[in-house]
């Protein structure tokens, strides 16, 4: 049995602005530092970690950076496979500015964003490497939002996403065999204050 926490990476400006981020580096802000120590708290109270992984844009390796240098963990491993999902020409925009320059059905059109398929290419490839390297550990991976929900829709089927990923957000696998269950999901318990 592998254990598998999945995390969205901490605030950043462009979050706040709605900005869409993609692939574009935007570090973590203020707040999103904070959540990363509080979050790293957490863990580190939680149990003993093996293995961290992130992306290598900045705002999830520095989420994991801090939850590292919190629970022990080093080195702090990336992979690009777990970056964000590619947002072309949208990057950078709002969605008043999508609708201004390619009108409200702006989704229908080819302008660049990664397609689902190549997602899951990368996600599966990335796990599927990761469950043979280092089955029976407990792992953290720290992502983002987007990319998370498409593996998750991947990977376990059969699991309903009713909330947006929060920051800092902690999603929980038990990895049997290829079978994936979720025991948590979306959980920011760690950012209620007098939390930890």
């Amino acid at each position: 049995m592998t254990r598998i926490t999945i995390i969205r990476h901490g605030s950043t400006s462009w979050n706040k602005q709605g900005r869409m981020q993609g692939s574009t580096d935007i570090p973590l802000d203020e707040e999103g530092i904070e959540q990363a120590r509080k979050l790293g708290a957490r863990l580190a109270a939680e149990q003993n970690w093996d293995i961290i992984f992130t992306s290598h844009l900045s705002r999830a390796k520095r989420t994991g950076e801090i939850i590292a240098e919190a629970t022990g963990l080093s080195p702090v491993l990336t992979d690009e496979r777990l970056r964000e999902v590619s947002g072309g020409q949208t990057e950078g925009t709002v969605e008043e500015d999508r609708i201004a320059k390619w009108g409200p059905d702006w989704r229908q059109l080819d302008l660049g964003i990664e397609k689902p398929d190549a997602v899951h290419e990368r996600g599966v490839a990335f796990m599927k490497d990761l469950l043979q390297e280092h089955a029976g550990k407990r792992i953290l991976v720290v992502s983002h939002g987007s990319f998370i929900r498409h593996m998750l829709r991947h990977l376990t089927p059969d699991f309903v996403l009713t909330e947006h990923l929060k920051n800092t957000a902690v999603s929980r696998f038990v990895v049997e065999d290829t079978k994936w269950s979720c025991d948590l999901y979306n959980c920011t318990t760690h950012l209620d204050l007098g939390s930890f």
